[in-house]
């Protein structure tokens, strides 16, 4: 079902999740591209004529965003090719994501500005896609013993005359990740919280102490939870937490985690849980260019310049086994590792795959929740968590 020339059209006969309660059998309003009203089956009173769409007892939540993914379909933003972006977003916009914020990969400055000069042709183009939210500069300010599949090649500290220059070029960037034990990384802090921009934990080997010092300085978030990250450690006998802890402990920080049911058992999705509760956990991909493609060989990043992966028993490593390089996940799948893994109520993983992102990347006056006023960016899906429809700005980009 395509709705292009709708206006103004409802969805109904379904179960509606909205921040306070679920209305089923419920529906929505749908008015130039926002949510115009949310209503009850019961009380509704829609015009004879109207455009209607009969979800059939789906289940509709807000749109899923997914703040931290590289690819899809066989495309990773580091290719740098317009043809790439959309396609990332239409593969997200199939799993069920309505915005998604894609991040670049440790590389040369020179791939990187590629990436960056291509989205900032596409970012304001309609796309039949989730709806691109910015990006995420994901390295090259790393710690060399945490890179994961990160290319060691270019792990550097921040340079100020570097960073400063990619803020002012391109201001779709919205979060930087990076280590905050290496020298530079609390002035990077500093300055991306002048910018209001969402300054991450990543790819760390910081002690506890360490993490406390960043948190002061302006990061408020945790990249990938456990992946990439330090734990406790012995320094001269004595036991020291990690960044691991720290992003557990402190309430300053928000979390995200790759929920796709191989990067993390149930125990620690648990765990994290109710360390964390849902309003500061954010569900994440880390998907990569495998994400919706057939399992075997792919590269992470472009494949002039990327790293190769294998893709196996649903999930990508690195060529030698030694460490996951990503997920191949999209959308309601991190619903489903949840619900179904973490054992979590529906309601509380709608949050952490919602309005939470939203919060977190501080577009939730707009975003995230089925409330009046807000776009009508829409995930409806079975009690299976396939999708049905993937609704974006009001309009249908895709449906089953």
């Amino acid at each position: 079902m395509r709705n292009e020339a709708w206006t103004h059209y409802y969805l109904v006969n379904g179960r509606v999740l909205t921040p306070h309660r679920m209305i089923a059998p419920g529906g929505l309003a749908i008015k130039d591209g926002r949510i115009h009203e949310v209503f009850s089956m019961k009380d509704c009173q829609i015009p004879e004529g109207a455009n209607i769409i009969d979800v059939r007892n789906s289940l509709i939540i807000p749109g899923i965003i997914d703040l931290h993914l590289h690819g899809g379909g066989g495309a990773d933003l580091m290719d740098g090719s317009a043809a790439s972006i959309r396609k990332i977003a239409q593969t997200h916009a199939q799993g069920g994501s309505t915005g998604i914020l894609p991040a670049t990969l440790t590389n040369s400055l020179e791939d990187i500005k590629k990436a960056l000069d291509t989205f900032s042709s596409e970012q304001e183009k309609t796309v039949d896609g989730a709806r691109l939210l910015g990006v995420h500069l994901e390295g090259p300010y790393f710690s060399y013993e945490q890179r994961g599949a990160q290319d060691p090649r270019y792990l550097k500290n921040p340079d100020p005359e570097e960073y400063l220059e990619l803020l002012e070029r391109y201001p779709f960037i919205k979060r930087v990740s990076a280590a905050p034990e290496l020298p530079g990384a609390l002035d990077l802090g500093r300055e991306l919280r002048k910018r209001n921009i969402l300054a991450s934990i990543g790819h760390t080997d910081a002690v506890y102490d360490e993490v406390v010092a960043a948190v002061e300085a302006g990061y408020s978030h945790i990249t990938h939870l456990y992946s990439g990250m330090s734990g406790v450690r012995r320094v001269n006998c004595y036991r020291v937490a990690g960044a691991i802890e720290a992003g557990l402990l402190l309430d300053e920080l928000t979390v995200e985690v790759i929920a796709d049911g191989k990067h993390l058992p149930g125990s620690l999705l648990k765990l994290i849980y109710k360390c964390k509760g849902a309003e500061r956990i954010a569900l994440c991909s880390d998907a990569l260019s495998a994400a919706g493609m057939p399992e075997g060989n792919y590269f992470l990043g472009s494949d002039e310049s990327g790293q190769e992966i294998v893709v196996e028993d649903g999930v990508a490593w690195l060529p030698d086994r030694s460490a996951f390089a990503g997920s191949v996940v999209t959308g309601t799948q991190l619903l489903k590792t949840m619900v179904e893994l973490a054992e979590v109520p529906l309601s509380e993983a709608v949050k952490m795959a919602t309005i939470t992102p939203a919060r977190i990347l501080n577009v939730d006056d707009s975003l995230g929740s089925l409330d009046p006023g807000k776009y009508a960016d829409i995930t409806v899906l079975r009690d299976d968590f396939t999708v049905v429809y993937t609704i974006v700005g009001g309009k249908i980009v895709y449906s089953s």
